[in-house]
């Protein structure tokens, strides 16, 4: 791409089985996804935001989605249906978020569905043993939210703390039983 072309941008909302997502991508790569707000309204407002990840860019317009969007959108549609597919395929582009949580994010989108890591061993594996919290915070920032999928990381008791999408737990709690998720929420005793 030449220094004077601008990336093709673009957003989209679709329905799915847990309400209305969205999405925006710039060329074929994804760098937002939203989970369902109270409202679809809503849902447009927060994917349709300026992004400082994409330079000069203004109020993400709508498009019509094509190529690698428009799969990922049938794939995202019928996993959150039951039919699991682990999304990784999907292109994404994480340019401008900072390395560490570019590497939080690459350990926990290799998570499978229907299992879960903790905080501390997301750490681990990225090697900053003892940053569990940092771990947190850059999940909290997610962009991308089940495309990474941080909802399948969970405190080191299996409990369901903090979920920054919209719907909080609650929404954590239903992806995680969508992909049929075994054992979370239910503290052990060591």
């Amino acid at each position: 791409m030449s220094a004077s072309a601008r990336p093709v941008t673009g957003s989209a909302l679709f329905e799915t089985a847990i309400g209305t997502c969205a999405i925006a991508w710039t060329d074929d790569f994804v760098f937002r996804f939203g989970l369902p707000e109270a409202s679809s309204a809503a849902t447009r407002t927060r994917i349709m935001r300026r992004s400082s990840r994409i330079p000069d860019s203004e109020e993400i317009p709508e498009a019509k989605p094509t190529g690698p969007i428009a799969d990922a959108i049938a794939r995202i549609q019928a996993h959150l249906a039951g039919e699991l597919d682990d999304l990784r395929w999907v292109p994404v582009t994480t340019n401008g978020i900072p390395e560490f949580h570019r590497a939080v994010y690459e350990v926990t989108r290799a998570i499978d569905p229907g299992h879960t890591l903790s905080y501390g061993q997301v750490a681990d594996r990225i090697g900053a043993p003892g940053a569990a919290q940092a771990v947190g915070q850059a999940l909290g920032r997610n962009p991308i939210p089940l495309i990474i999928p941080c909802h399948r990381v969970l405190a080191a008791d299996h409990a369901l703390t903090g979920f920054s999408a919209p719907g909080g737990i609650t929404t954590k709690q239903r992806l995680l039983e969508i992909e049929r998720t075994p054992g979370f929420g239910e503290p052990t005793l060591f």
